[in-house]
């Protein structure tokens, strides 16, 4: 019996080119593996502050359509978001979830926490399973301290409390994250390890590449850099 897939239209899936920042995820078209690559992104939580950090090429099956992809994105003032997945469903994730985290700063009279943001982004996620956003998202933020969370396409929801890393250089970059990460390390050794990382994929994942992208996130603000 021949796979199936969720699409309608196998024959025309195959005439139009996606642009994916994904992890290696395999997708079943006429019983054709197709691959769909590319993306590292980086969060580390330590006692200050959470960094955020990512490189920013996209990838067009084996095209690399850009190197100046956004893949970091501010959902409130002390709130952001790493994309890997589908350029589009992402987008289209971040859009819904700074918009209900506006909304939700008007109606409440206060800022949004950033664990309300996950549970929001979570129940978005799982909402569309069966059509899901190709995504894989890290959210991170201080509210009352700093926080760091992981989700996938389904809306699984995970409080990272050290370090995690999406992608198809996530592997790598776990590799370093995994020898130098320390509970106790300040805002500026915890930047280093992340740039660090983020370099390490970019030398061995040939998905991965641009420039890095990365914010600093403490209870003053989203600094980029």
């Amino acid at each position: 019996m021949k796979n199936d897939t969720s699409f309608s239209n196998r024959n025309t899936l195959k005439q139009i080119g996606i642009i994916f920042l994904y992890h290696g995820v395999y997708s079943m078209i006429d019983d054709q593996k197709i691959l769909k690559t590319g993306t590292t992104t980086v969060g580390i939580v330590v006692k200050d502050g959470v960094i955020l950090a990512t490189e920013s090429q996209a990838t067009m099956g084996y095209l690399v359509a850009t190197t100046k992809a956004p893949k970091l994105y501010e959902i409130t003032d002390r709130i952001a978001m790493t994309i890997s997945g589908s350029v589009a469903d992402c987008q289209q994730v971040v859009r819904i979830i700074k918009a209900n985290a506006k909304l939700h700063e008007l109606e409440c009279a206060k800022p949004i926490s950033v664990r309300a943001v996950a549970r929001l982004t979570a129940n978005a996620l799982f909402e569309q399973r069966l059509y899901p956003y190709i995504s894989q998202l890290l959210i991170g933020g201080y509210d009352d301290a700093p926080r760091l969370f992981s989700l996938d396409s389904l809306g699984s929801l995970i409080e990272e409390f050290d370090f995690s890393a999406t992608g198809s250089g996530s592997v790598i970059a776990y590799g370093v994250l995994e020898a130098e990460y320390s509970k106790d390390m300040n805002l500026d050794a915890a930047k280093e390890l992340a740039r660090k990382s983020i370099e390490a994929a970019r030398r061995r994942d040939a998905a991965s590449g641009g420039e890095i992208q990365m914010a600093i996130i403490t209870k003053k603000g989203i600094k980029r850099i």
